[in-house]
């Protein structure tokens, strides 16, 4: 996963913002480090139907029953064959 954190403004009712202050002094977290666990945990608890990753599931068909158990073989064999082709 990437660490890397980027700038985004929200806006919060005041009432949210003073209840992340008091959990974040508790804890000694900062706001932002709030925000970011609640983001992971909505995005864990996301449906698979909702999760924008789904639509790529099943997208294409290999024609190999067997491609769970096979996988290396068959990447191998791709690569090989994908090689043999370049000048």
């Amino acid at each position: 996963m990437n660490d890397k954190k980027r700038p985004f403004q929200i806006y919060l009712r005041e009432d949210q913002l003073e209840v992340l202050r008091t959990v974040a002094e508790r804890r000694g977290e900062s706001i932002a480090a709030l925000i970011r666990e609640g983001v992971d945990r909505l995005l864990a608890e996301l449906p698979p139907e909702e999760d924008p990753l789904s639509d790529l599931v099943s997208l294409y068909d290999s024609g190999h029953s067997d491609l769970a158990e096979k996988h290396d073989a068959y990447l191998a064999q791709t690569l090989g064959e994908e090689s043999q082709d370049e000048p």
